[in-house]
């Protein structure tokens, strides 16, 4: 339940510094990309669309993404997800408790975007 809320709650967050903060808007403008932020078992997922400086998101597990990100389950992508060092996410990589699925330079683009909202 705390990751569903997680997922939507940065959905939220996202779409509010796609109007408000400027660096993310101009981050943002000219891509368009489809994250889906998932447990493995497909449970819980979000897919976050960004359209050339727009946001939406959809709930649930929809296979037309760029790029998943997979988390082994929903306790451990919600404790690395509000981990605030810099290293957590490629951590739980190398521990095999996040997969990429799809282009992974769309992650690194991601990642790279949530440096500038949080």
């Amino acid at each position: 339940m705390k990751f569903s809320i997680l997922l939507f709650a940065l959905s939220k967050i996202i779409w509010i510094a796609a109007l408000t903060n400027k660096a993310f808007k101009h981050y943002i403008r000219n891509t368009s990309a489809r994250i889906l932020i998932k447990t493995k078992d497909g449970q819980r997922a979000r897919l976050i669309i960004f359209n050339k400086g727009k946001i939406s998101s959809l709930p649930g597990d929809n296979k037309d993404f760029d790029v998943a990100l997979v988390w082994k389950d929903a306790a451990t992508g919600f404790s690395v997800m509000i981990d605030k060092s810099d290293d957590a996410s490629f951590n739980a990589a190398a521990e095999g408790k996040l997969k990429v699925h799809g282009m992974s330079i769309y992650a690194q683009w991601f990642e790279d975007g949530m440096k500038l909202v949080m």
